[in-house]
């Protein structure tokens, strides 16, 4: 380290070289404490630019340097801070069209004077997200253009698209915000981003993946709310309402949610940690990640890089001497028999996977090598869920049920329904929210006795659905209210039979 010109003052405003300067160059600048500025110069970078700086900052300097690594690390380190804490103190959306329209036009974006349009563009996207209540933002560069797709309720739809030579910036400074190695475009990479927007606290869960145009990102939008939800809000009805409660009042056993990816079942389990969650509990969760963080609840994130995956994670905390156990996911044959070990020595256990139905989770445990009669003194319940959309209140339309229709949903030639038409509230879709849709089995005597016996799955699903309706009957159900429509519930009841 050298020093350069005698101690001075710097300004008293916020004072700081453009980001996609600090790259290019290879500076990055910061008071030092002392009453000077101190500029890290990458190892490499053209001396020459600190006379620039200098005469950007009018006060003197004091020069370090650092290899490559440490200062990319620095370069994200600083920006990241900065972005992050501006976006968390105000927010802002505006017209995302208009912010677009204003990005440079120059080819190389990187080294332009001034990375303010797209600060203020990624701000507007995000704002404009949380605002809609979207769920995933998709970033895709191709070499026609960048295009900007968000999820809603289920739906990608297309809200953006600009010139191919804006993506690398945009990527860039997505990277910064939520620390990753903007250096690394070769491999995928995971981060995150903490933001408040109206003091909502948000998180954003930010993939990039390599693609053939550039680097592609999508941002998940986890509203810490949710984290908060009740089961009123859920959709659970009746029977699978009472299945569910009866469940988590057993003071060990495993409670299962089945269904596919986005359908829901984190958000299930995050509403029954909150049920158990009456400060009298050990609850410890290993989760994949940590979505939504829980006041009086130990959660621990899965990390592959150092061997802490779902197994090794549900090992340790067995030791920690818990009351409730939550685990992500049940995926392999060895975490499934730690599951059912825990659950045998006084655990309540709760998890997920990956099966179509309800009575198909107890195959796939079997699939898993557990034994049926661990399975049938361990299992209490299990939950199958998918999600629909909510037809919007203030625009749907009555409409009597055709043939086909009534055929499909087992409902009467002239049935009334309803219909989506659009408006100002639903963004003109016809659909506001979504609703879970449930089905529910009780493990009772009955049921364990023909897990026991290795009875097949029609055999339970005609005993465990005697009283609890099936996903088909429930999207039904919901159909007869005009909560949904006849599209969305025969979307969810493809592999059901109507007359179930």
């Amino acid at each position: 380290m050298t020093d350069g010109d005698p101690a001075g003052t710097p300004p008293a405003a916020p004072v700081d070289i453009p980001y996609g300067f600090a790259r290019a160059h290879g500076v990055v600048i910061a008071p030092d404490g002392e009453g000077r500025w101190l500029a890290t110069l990458r190892d490499g970078a053209d001396p020459a630019v600190l006379i620039e700086v200098k005469r950007y900052l009018s006060a003197p300097l004091r020069v370090a340097t650092a290899n490559a690594a440490d200062f990319d690390r620095l370069l994200s380190d600083h920006y990241a801070v900065d972005a992050t804490s501006a976006m968390a103190g105000s927010l802002e959306g505006g017209d995302i069209d208009l912010i677009a329209s204003g990005m440079p036009s120059a080819e190389d974006l990187l080294d332009s004077a001034d990375d303010a349009p797209a600060i203020r563009l990624i701000n507007a996207i995000i704002a404009e997200a949380v605002r809609q209540g979207v769920s995933d933002i998709h970033i895709e560069p191709y070499e026609s253009g960048l295009v900007v797709r968000m999820r809603t309720d289920g739906v990608l739809r297309e809200h953006l698209r600009m010139p191919p030579h804006v993506a690398p910036v945009v990527v860039s400074r997505i990277k910064v915000m939520a620390r990753l190695d903007i250096a690394e475009r070769r491999v995928p990479q995971d981060g995150r981003i903490a933001l408040t927007l109206a003091g909502k606290a948000v998180d954003v869960r930010v993939s990039t993946l390599p693609s053939r145009a550039g680097e592609r990102v999508v941002m998940r939008i986890l509203d810490k709310d949710t984290a908060g939800i009740d089961f009123d809000v859920l959709g659970l009805t009746g029977e699978t309402d009472r299945i569910l409660r009866e469940a988590l009042a057993e003071p060990n056993g495993i409670i299962l949610v089945t269904g596919p990816t986005g359908s829901g079942k984190t958000t299930t389990l995050y509403a029954a940690l909150k049920q158990l969650n009456d400060g009298q509990r050990n609850i410890l969760t290993v989760e994949d990640p940590v979505e939504y963080a829980v006041d009086g609840v130990g959660q621990t994130q899965v990390n592959a890089k150092v061997g802490l995956d779902f197994a090794a994670g549900l090992r340790a905390i067995l030791r920690q001497d818990p009351d409730v156990v939550m685990v992500g996911e049940i995926r392999d044959r060895e975490t499934a028999d730690i599951a059912v070990q825990a659950s045998l020595t006084g655990h309540l256990v709760l998890s997920t996977v990956h099966t179509n139905d309800a009575v198909g989770a107890i195959t796939r445990l079997k699939d898993l090598k557990v034994e049926p009669f661990l399975l049938a003194s361990t299992l209490r319940a299990v939950i199958a869920q998918r999600l629909v959309r909510k037809l919007c209140e203030n625009c749907r339309e009555p409409v009597q049920a055709d043939n086909s229709i009534a055929a499909m949903l087992g409902l009467d030639i002239g049935t009334v329904i309803w219909k989506p038409r659009g408006c100002d509230q639903c963004n003109h879709s016809g659909y506001k929210g979504r609703i879970g849709v449930f089905e529910a089995i009780r493990i009772d005597e009955t049921v364990r006795r023909y897990i026991y016996a290795g009875g097949d799955e029609a055999m339970i699903a005609k005993h465990a659905f005697l009283k609890a309706p099936t996903l088909a009957s429930s999207a039904r159900a919901m159909v007869a209210k005009g909560l949904t429509t006849a599209e969305e519930a025969i979307r969810v009841a493809r592999r059901e039979d109507v007359d179930a």
